[in-house]
C-alpha cells in the first residue's frame, strides 16, 4: 500500500472504525497524491516561470486559447481554460457547501465535509461505488430504481444490488425495507435512497421519513456498519404538501456513529444543465471533525484524479456566476412553477375514472416522473411502440409499468399524452383478440 494512502487510513481509523470499515478495498489503497508530478506543480506555484504543469501559457501569463472558441465565452479566460483541481474548485465547493445547509436548515451547526466535485450524479455514484463497495458487496436498493446502478455498481464492481418492495397500499413499504436491511448477520450494509425516486417521482412523506431513519438507528444501534448513499439528483422539486423537503441525508448524517451518510447531489437536474456535468459528494456522521472528513475529500478526490482527473473548469464556473447571481432565486422558482404547473396537469388528468380500465398510476408527488402500471395482461413494450408508431407519443417501458418524464411534457399536452396511452392500450387489446 502506498504510504500516502496509509496516511489517510490511519486519520480514519483514529477518527471513526466504522468508516474505516467501510471502506472498499479500492477505498482503503486509494489517496490523492501530494508528492510527485501534482506536489512538486504546487511548490511551484507563483514562481516567474513555471514550467510544471501540462498546460500551454500565452507569452503574456494567460492561458493558451483559440480565439475561435475564446470569443464565443463571455468569461475571463482563467476561469474557463486551465484544469480545475481534481477536488474541484475552492470557491464552488465553499458555495455548494453553504447552499446545502440553506436547503436544509435542521443540518444547522452540524459539520459535514466539503463537498468535493464529480463529474455529475452519475460519476458521483460511480465514485462512492469505488470508495465503499467490494465485488460481492450487497447494495440495498428499492424495486423501482434507476437502470444506471446497474452499469455503475454491478458491471463496474461487482456489487449486488438487492431489491426491497417500494410500495405498499400506496405508501412507502418500510416492512420490506425494514426486512430487507436486517436480513443477514450483523456486519457492513449499503443502501442506496433515492428521494425523489426516479423512475417513480415518489418522495416519502415525513412521517415516513422519520421512520426510515429510525429503522435505519435501529439497525446501527445492533452493531451493523451502514453507509448509504443519498441519490439527490431531483431534490427540491417537491410538489404537495406533507411531503419531506429536506433532505434524508440531513438526518442520517448525525444519526449514529455506525451510519454514514453519502450525499451525492449536483446541478443537473436542479438547476437544468444537464450538459453541464457537475455533481457533488459530500460526507457526514456523527461524531466526524475536519480531519476525517479531509481524509475521505483525500481519498475521493485521488479516485477522482485516476478516473477522470478533473471536472470542466468553465461549468463550474458558470454555476458559481449564476449561484452568486441576485437573479438565481427568481429564476429557480419561476421554472419549479412550471415543473409544478406539469405535475398537476398530470394529476388533474388522472381524476378521470375511465383510464383506470387500462392503468393506474404509481404513488407519485415530486420530481421529473410518473409511472402508470398497467393492467393484467398488457404488455409495457406493445404499448410502447403502438405509442410512437400510431400516437408520435414517447415513454419507457420497465415491464408492464410505463414511465412518463412529464418534466418534458407542456402542460398542455398531458391531457394528450394520456388519451394517446388509453388507446394504445385499447389497440393492444384489439390486436390481441
Amino acid at each position: 500500500m502506498n504510504p500516502q494512502a496509509e496516511e489517510l487510513n490511519v486519520i480514519i481509523r483514529e477518527k471513526s472504525t466504522t468508516v474505516y470499515e467501510l471502506l472498499s478495498e479500492r477505498g482503503k489503497n486509494i489517496f490523492f497524491p501530494k508528492k510527485g508530478i501534482l506536489g512538486q506543480t504546487a511548490e511551484a506555484k507563483g514562481t516567474k516561470i513555471n514550467a510544471t504543469i501540462g498546460a500551454a501559457i500565452e507569452d503574456d501569463g494567460t492561458p493558451m486559447r483559440l480565439d475561435t472558441i475564446a470569443s464565443k465565452i463571455n468569461m475571463d479566460p482563467s476561469l474557463v481554460f486551465p484544469y480545475a483541481p481534481s477536488f474541484g474548485r475552492p470557491d464552488i465547493r465553499a458555495k455548494w457547501k453553504t447552499m446545502i445547509y440553506e436547503k436544509n436548515p435542521s443540518l444547522k451547526d452540524v459539520e459535514l465535509s466539503l463537498p468535493v466535485v464529480a463529474n455529475a450524479l452519475t460519476h458521483g455514484v460511480s465514485m462512492a461505488g469505488y470508495m465503499f463497495l467490494d465485488e460481492g458487496d450487497e447494495v440495498i436498493v428499492p424495486d423501482l430504481f434507476w437502470g444506471n446502478y446497474n452499469l455503475m455498481l454491478n458491471h463496474a464492481y461487482g456489487a449486488n444490488l438487492i431489491k426491497f418492495n417500494l410500495f405498499k397500499a400506496g405508501a412507502f413499504d418500510l416492512e420490506a425495507f425494514e426486512a430487507k436491511l436486517n436480513e443477514g448477520g450483523i456486519g457492513k450494509k449499503a443502501v442506496i435512497l433515492n428521494f425523489p425516486n426516479n423512475p417513480s417521482g415518489y418522495t416519502p412523506t415525513v412521517d415516513e421519513y422519520n421512520s426510515i431513519v429510525d429503522i435505519i438507528k435501529k439497525a446501527a444501534e445492533k452493531g451493523n456498519k451502514i453507509v448509504v448513499f443519498s441519490d439527490d439528483a431531483y431534490f427540491g422539486l417537491v410538489y404537495e404538501e406533507g411531503i419531506a423537503e429536506e433532505s434524508i441525508f440531513s438526518s442520517l448524517c448525525r444519526l449514529h456513529e455506525n451510519v454514514l451518510a453519502v450525499k451525492i447531489d449536483g446541478a443537473t437536474k436542479e438547476d437544468y444543465v444537464w450538459g453541464f456535468r457537475v455533481g457533488f459528494v459530500t460526507y457526514g456522521i456523527k461524531g466526524g471533525d475536519a480531519a476525517l472528513y479531509g481524509a475521505l475529500e483525500s481519498k475521493t478526490a485521488g479516485a477522482i484524479r485516476g478516473s477522470i482527473s478533473n471536472s470542466a473548469n468553465i461549468s463550474q464556473s458558470l454555476l458559481l456566476a449564476a449561484f452568486n447571481s441576485p437573479e438565481y432565486g427568481d429564476q429557480k422558482v419561476a421554472k419549479f412553477n412550471i415543473m409544478k404547473k406539469r405535475y398537476d396537469a398530470v394529476k388533474e388528468t388522472l381524476k378521470d375514472e375511465k383510464y383506470k380500465e387500462y392503468f393506474e398510476a404509481i404513488p407519485y408527488n415530486s420530481g421529473y416522473f410518473m409511472c402508470i402500471q398497467l393492467t393484467e395482461g398488457l404488455v409495457g413494450e406493445t404499448i410502447r411502440k403502438i405509442l410512437i408508431d400510431k400516437y408520435s407519443i414517447g415513454t419507457i417501458s420497465l415491464g408492464n409499468v410505463l414511465r412518463i418524464a412529464y418534466s418534458a411534457v407542456a402542460a398542455k399536452d398531458v391531457k394528450e399524452m394520456f388519451e394517446g396511452i388509453y388507446s394504445a392500450c385499447k389497440d393492444s387489446i384489439a390486436v390481441g383478440s
